[in-house]
């Protein structure tokens, strides 16, 4: 861990001066360009915010109103019967609607069973085996102005529940 820190701390302004002068030999106005990229990226930010606080708000009523409870009582017996815990359908739902949400869902669950747990294993595994669909379409679609984002929503979604039943399985196999 001392070696990847020390590479780190010489790598990273290697790279950046290695840009640098790459630039400057092909003659390319770096500070111009730097400032340039500055301002698309705050006007960026900006186009963003309405995006982000729909998303939030959808998902601040979707947990208030007792939706997500209701559901996973609902699917409880079934998810028992087949070896799902369900405490993890929670984090299976908001996963792909909020990284920061599922982190924190993570957390909960870490917390509550033990990094060590079946439980623990498993969420930590959908966390890092899955995306944040909903998120990566809202806001990267709506920030270049893409409308028909259908095939991706699909293919997004396929490949969260490709995801979360591969870590099912890979927890079960290796930590059963």
């Amino acid at each position: 861990m001392v070696i990847i820190n020390q590479v780190s701390l010489f790598l990273i302004p290697l790279i950046i001066g290695g840009i640098l002068l790459y630039a400057t030999w092909k003659k390319i106005p770096t500070y111009e360009a730097f400032v340039e990229g500055g301002k698309e990226g705050i006007q960026l930010a900006f186009s963003l915010i309405p995006f982000l606080v729909g998303m939030m708000v959808a998902i601040s009523i979707f947990r208030a109103s007792g939706a997500m409870e209701y559901f996973v009582s609902f699917i409880s017996p079934v998810l028992q019967a087949i070896g799902i815990p369900p405490e993890i359908v929670p984090l299976a739902l908001i996963r792909p609607i909020s990284g920061t949400a599922a982190l924190g869902l993570t957390t909960d669950l870490i917390a509550t069973y033990g990094p060590d747990s079946f439980i623990g294993r498993l969420a930590s595994t959908m966390q890092g085996s899955t995306d944040t669909t909903f998120y990566v379409l809202t806001v990267y679609f709506g920030a270049v102005g893409i409308k028909k984002m259908g095939d991706a929503l699909k293919v997004g979604l396929l490949a969260d529940v490709v995801g979360f039943v591969a870590s099912i399985v890979i927890v079960t196999l290796v930590f059963g």
